[in-house]
C-alpha cells in the first residue's frame, strides 16, 4: 500500500509541473512578448527592469506590472498544488486503511465464523429429501462467495479512489471522467434499456399469470377426475394425470411461443441462431427419450396395467410400483426392482394377473403339475389333488378346483391341478401351501409320489 501511495504522488507531480509552466506561459500578456525588445526580470529581488526602445515611461510600468503578475500566478499555482496533494494523499491513505480492514480484519473474521459454525449451525442443502450439498460443501461455497465479495469490494474502492484523486488536479481531471465512463456508461445503457423494456415486461407478466391460472384450473379438473368426483363417460380416472401433464406442457409451450417476441434480443440473428442450435441438439440427443415419451403415452391410454398390479414383462414378474411417461418399475417377490423403458414394454408381451380378479371375473387360475405311474387309479389322484387345493388358503371354493390330464407317457401320466384365487398378491404363498397339501394328501393315502424310471442295459457277448 505504501508503494501505491508513493507511485500515485510521483505520478500526479509529473502531470502537474509541466501544466503549471504551460499555464504561466499562457498568462503573460501578448503586448509584452510582441512589443518588448529586451526584458530582464530578477525574481529574487524587489526590482524588475524592463528596457524598451522608443517607449514612454507609462508602457514600461505596465510591462513591469504584467511580469510581476505572471510570477505571482506561478507561485500561487505552486502553493495551490500542495493542499490538493495533501487531500489526495489523505484519500489514498484512508482507502488503503479500509482495504486493509476488509482483507485482514472483516473477511478474516467472517471466514473464521463460518468455519466455526460449519459443524453446528450449517446444515446440508436438501431439496425434497434429496441432498444437494453436505455441510462441508456448503461451508466451502460460502467461503468462496466471501472471497468473491472481498475482491468485489476492493474493486469498488479502487474504482472510487482513482477518479476521485485524479479529479483534484486539472491535468489529470480528464482521466477521472474516462474511468467513470468505463463503468457508468454501460450501467446507464443497461438502466435505460431496462426502463424501455418495462412495457414488454408487463405484457410478459400478464401472459404468465394467465397461463398459471389456466394450469391451476386444469390441475383442479384432473384431481377431481382422479378422485372420481368428476366422471366423464369413456374417460378413465388413471388417464387424468398423464393428460394433465400433456396439457401442461402444451400450454407452457404455447405461452413461450407468445412471449418469445417480447424477449430482449429476440429479433437478433445471434439469439435466433442459438435457439436453432439448441433445437438441433435437443432433437438429435433426445430421440430415444422422445421415443420413450411417446411409448409412455401409448401405454397410458392402452391401459395394460396400473400401479399395484401384478404383471409379467418379459422374464420378470412383480408388482408395478411406478409408471411414468419414460419408464415402468416392477418390484419382484424377492424385493428386486426392475426398470423397463417404455419402448421395450411397447414391443413386449405383458401378462396382467390382476385383470382376472375383477368383479366380473372368476379369478386367477393357479396350476401345478405332477406325474404318476399307471398302477395308481386316476380317480384317486384326482380326488387327492382336489382336496389338497380346497384345503389351501385363499383358494376359492367356487368355482371348484379341477384336474386335467395333460399327457400320457410310456411309464406315467401327467396330472395338472387347477384352482381359482383372487389374492394375486399372495400367489407365492398359495403355491407353497398347495404343494404342502398335495404331499400330505398322498402321504395319508399311503401312495408313494416317487415315479419309477427304467433303463434297459443290453450286454453283448464278445
Amino acid at each position: 500500500m505504501k508503494r501505491i501511495c508513493v507511485f500515485l504522488v510521483i505520478f500526479l507531480l509529473s502531470f502537474h509541473f509541466p501544466a503549471a509552466q504551460e499555464t504561466a506561459g499562457e498568462s503573460a500578456p501578448d503586448s509584452v512578448s510582441t512589443e518588448a525588445e529586451d526584458s530582464v526580470v530578477d525574481r529574487g529581488g524587489a526590482e524588475i527592469a524592463v528596457s524598451r526602445t522608443g517607449e514612454t515611461g507609462t508602457e514600461t510600468i505596465t510591462a513591469d506590472i504584467a511580469a510581476v503578475e505572471s510570477s505571482l500566478d506561478i507561485f500561487t499555482h505552486v502553493l495551490d498544488f500542495a493542499p490538493r496533494l495533501g487531500i489526495a494523499a489523505a484519500i489514498i491513505i484512508i482507502q488503503g486503511f479500509l482495504i486493509w480492514l476488509v482483507w485482514r480484519k472483516l473477511f478474516k473474521w467472517l471466514s473464521g465464523k463460518v468455519k466455526t459454525a460449519g459443524g453446528e449451525k450449517i446444515k446440508p442443502l436438501m431439496i425434497h429429501k434429496l441432498k444437494i450439498l453436505n455441510a462441508k460443501q456448503v461451508v466451502d461455497v460460502v467461503l468462496f462467495l466471501l472471497k468473491i465479495l472481498k475482491y468485489l469490494l476492493t474493486a469498488i474502492q479502487l474504482f472510487l479512489t482513482f477518479p476521485l484523486v485524479f479529479s483534484l488536479f486539472p491535468s489529470t481531471r480528464h482521466f477521472a471522467f474516462i474511468i467513470f465512463g468505463y463503468i457508468l456508461n454501460p450501467l446507464r445503457n443497461i438502466a435505460w434499456g431496462a426502463i424501455k423494456y418495462i412495457p414488454n415486461l408487463i405484457t410478459i407478466i400478464i401472459i404468465v399469470v394467465i397461463t398459471h391460472y389456466v394450469v391451476k384450473m386444469l390441475k383442479f379438473f384432473a384431481t377431481q377426475i382422479t378422485r372420481e368426483k368428476l366422471k366423464i363417460p369413456g374417460f378413465y380416472p388413471e388417464w387424468a394425470e398423464p393428460t394433465f401433464k400433456i396439457l401442461h406442457i402444451l400450454v407452457w409451450a404455447f405461452t413461450v411461443a407468445i412471449v418469445y417476441p417480447y424477449l430482449p434480443g429476440s429479433d437478433s440473428r445471434i439469439f435466433q441462431g442459438v435457439s436453432v442450435l439448441l433445437g438441433i441438439i435437443f432433437s438429435l440427443g433426445s430421440s430415444t427419450a422422445i421415443g420413450n415419451l411417446v411409448a409412455g403415452l401409448v401405454i397410458t391410454y392402452m391401459r395394460p396395467f396400473k400401479i399395484g398390479d401384478r404383471v409379467q414383462i418379459k422374464e420378470s414378474t412383480g408388482f408395478v410400483v411406478e409408471k411414468n411417461l419414460m419408464v415402468v418399475r416392477l418390484k419382484t417377490d424377492k424385493n428386486e426392482y426392475v426398470t423397463f423403458p417404455n419402448l421395450n414394454i411397447l414391443s413386449s408381451s405383458i401378462i396382467n394377473y390382476n385383470t382376472s380378479t375383477d368383479e366380473d371375473e372368476e379369478g386367477l387360475i393357479l396350476n401345478a403339475g405332477i406325474t404318476f405311474g399307471y398302477a395308481t387309479p386316476w380317480q384317486t389322484i384326482h380326488e387327492i389333488l382336489i382336496n389338497a387345493a380346497l384345503r389351501t388358503e385363499h383358494v376359492l371354493k367356487s368355482p371348484k378346483p379341477f384336474v386335467l390330464q395333460t399327457a400320457l407317457d410310456d411309464f406315467y401320466a401327467h396330472y395338472q391341478i387347477n384352482c381359482y384365487t383372487k389374492a394375486v398378491n399372495m400367489v407365492p404363498n398359495i403355491y407353497t401351501q398347495l404343494f404342502e397339501n398335495i404331499q400330505n394328501g398322498f402321504s395319508k393315502a399311503g401312495i408313494d409320489m416317487t415315479a419309477a424310471h427304467y433303463r434297459v442295459s443290453k450286454q453283448v457277448k464278445g
